[in-house]
């Protein structure tokens, strides 16, 4: 009984130690950022991994068009409200949500997801709190890190997202 313990327990190191090198070696490429607004009485953290392009081609390639998108790399992007907000002109309640996005030439389908604490490809439409449509415009020059931050607006702030030459602003609002 004592051998069947033994191997038990050096199984259960060699998986964690592996699940540990894993980990750090896929945030090694593509590492963990927080985008944190706390502007005009709003206080928004989203907690996301920041894949580089490399020489790829993003949008419509690496990132197809019309499909439903983790929203940066390795786990699912976490954006986490404290207080009710609109974005888009539609209500949000308080809470962490998992951020999914849809990227099209021309528009994104932002997706706020009641589920959290999945992996970035463990998508559950049916588990979809708000969806909201925003222009994508192309910008000058090239965003080689995908990269959120918070804009300040009138009344609130604008989530820009940014990668290759495309950049999308959610409108977020008290």
């Amino acid at each position: 009984m004592n051998k069947i313990v033994k191997i038990i327990l050096i199984s259960v190191v060699v998986l964690a130690l592996a699940f540990f090198g894993y980990m750090t070696f896929t945030k090694s490429k593509s590492p963990a950022a927080t985008a944190v607004g706390n502007q005009n009485g709003l206080s928004i953290q989203v907690d996301y991994c920041q894949p580089y392009k490399k020489d790829r081609v993003v949008f419509g390639t690496l990132v197809p068009y019309g499909k439903v998108w983790r929203t940066g790399a390795n786990e699912a992007t976490i954006f986490d409200t404290k207080q009710d907000i609109k974005i888009a002109d539609k209500p949000l309640k308080a809470g962490k949500y998992t951020l999914w996005t849809i990227p099209n030439p021309d528009k994104w389908t932002i997706i706020f997801n009641g589920q959290t604490g999945q992996w970035g490809t463990m998508y559950d439409e049916s588990k979809d709190v708000l969806r909201v449509e925003v222009p994508a415009s192309k910008i000058p020059g090239t965003v080689e890190q995908f990269t959120i931050n918070f804009v300040p607006e009138e009344g609130g702030s604008d989530m820009a997202m940014r990668w290759e030459n495309t950049e999308v602003k959610v409108p977020i609002r008290h």
